[in-house]
């Protein structure tokens, strides 16, 4: 997250390396959390001390034993400083148009300006204009004919969000309830989509991503991504409950069962659980101990995967992901990583003309030596000798002269440039 001048900038990890099955240690779980601009009213070793509690306290994920503790509900009473600004981390510029286009050898970027005032250039079969920024997946079309343009995929971005109950995981409900949409923040390409989704009562960690892949390989069975959840019920369980719930309950849809059941004690008839499963089925948690005679008064999702429900993340409330996490996130769920290499660009606007006239003039050699061995075919073919051989025609074209646009010119010419530069130097340090 973005903190105010006075807060120090932490780096969030949000995974400990664990395999996903396995229970990530809490003291490794730390993420981005929306932005906040506070105005801190106290004094500066006051404010000091409060950022390495609020520091230490986030480098923990809520786990059981805070939500049966009451730790989780005492930390939404504790006052808070009011949050005035909420931003999401600023996503990577697009680059614009008559740059991709001067990049792909179509000309300069003057040239590329002219062409799309002049309406010879679509983006997605719509009338390009002066400054427009491409993204990933575009098509491009000069005069008609679609060109060949390489743009990296951005990575996905990912968000961890509080759910309370009482909302719904939905973009537009009919009975105009509070859905979890509104309170995203808003992205300047595609749309959040949620992983998995969380009934209208139930708590805790939901995630969203921007990669439809992404989402659906972290909700799909076959890569056994934990969901973990403190569970309140009417009763307790016994033991002969708790192993037809290992062994498996069937459903109207199909057979369900739990990975572990853990006893977190309660009072009274409330006993608190702790559950985990494999898949996201509606309602699955909530059918399943139903199944078995027991009413749920209360759920709370507290880890996906190896994502806990970081400490001090209040309900209703948002965080970013960081670049590591997210590629984590990519690795647990077998979504290719984006490669790392980075295509050259010019890192000026004179190196972006130079490369377009490179690009033109290769061009325009080519054209001459097609021309040259059209004439050559015609007017200078092998003349037949008295010896049955054929004798070539005296002057032979140098491909090295006339071809000024050959591949490695530039590299040659730098090159003597150099040597002429060092032999400079020598004599003028005798």
């Amino acid at each position: 997250m973005t903190k105010n001048n006075n807060q120090p900038r932490r780096a969030p990890r949000a995974f400990d390396g664990r395999k996903a099955n396995q229970r990530p240690a809490s003291n490794n779980i730390v993420a981005k959390r929306s932005a906040e601009v506070v105005a801190p009213a106290v004094s500066e070793d006051e404010l000091d001390g409060l950022v390495q509690a609020q520091a230490q306290a986030q480098a923990q994920g809520y786990e059981f034993a805070d939500i049966i503790s009451g730790a989780l509900d005492a930390a939404e009473d504790q006052p808070e400083a009011e949050i005035t600004k909420r931003v999401l981390q600023p996503e990577a510029d697009s680059p614009k148009l008559h740059k991709v286009l001067a990049q792909a050898g179509l000309g300069s970027r003057l040239e590329m300006e002219r062409l799309i005032v002049e309406g010879r250039i679509t983006v997605n079969n719509e009338p390009a204009h002066v400054g427009q920024r491409i993204k990933f997946g575009d098509t491009i079309k000069v005069n008609g004919k679609p060109i060949s343009f390489r743009i990296q995929q951005p990575a996905p971005r990912v968000l961890a969000y509080h759910k309370p109950a009482g909302e719904v995981v939905t973009l537009d409900d009919p009975q105009n309830r509070p859905t979890v949409f509104r309170k995203l923040p808003k992205l300047l390409h595609g749309k959040w989509q949620s992983v998995g989704r969380l009934d209208l009562n139930t708590e805790g960690l939901l995630l969203f991503t921007n990669s439809g892949t992404l989402a659906n390989n972290l909700m799909h069975p076959r890569f056994g991504l934990e969901r973990e959840y403190a569970v309140r019920v009417l009763g307790a369980l016994t033991k002969e409950e708790k192993q037809r719930l290992l062994d498996g309950v069937q459903l109207e849809d199909g057979l369900a069962t739990f990975g572990s059941i853990e006893d977190g004690g309660g009072e009274g008839v409330n006993q608190w659980y702790r559950v985990t499963i494999s898949e996201g089925r509606n309602r699955e948690v909530r059918r399943m101990l139903e199944a078995v005679g027991h009413a749920v008064s209360r759920l709370i999702r507290i880890r996906y995967g190896a994502m806990l429900l970081p400490r001090g993340l209040k309900r209703g409330a948002w965080m970013d992901l960081d670049d590591s996490d997210v590629r984590a996130l990519m690795m647990a769920s077998g979504v290719d990583l984006p490669s790392a290499r980075q295509p050259m660009q010019p890192s000026t606007r004179r190196e972006s003309d130079r490369a377009g006239s490179r690009a033109k003039a290769r061009v325009s050699a080519a054209a001459e030596a097609r021309e040259m061995r059209a004439r050559r075919k015609t007017k200078s073919s092998p003349k037949k000798t008295s010896n049955n051989d054929y004798q070539l025609p005296q002057k032979q074209p140098d491909p090295l002269k006339t071809a000024v646009g050959y591949i490695g010119h530039d590299s040659l010419t730098r090159a003597r440039e150099q040597a002429k530069r060092k032999a400079s130097a020598r004599k003028s340090g005798r």
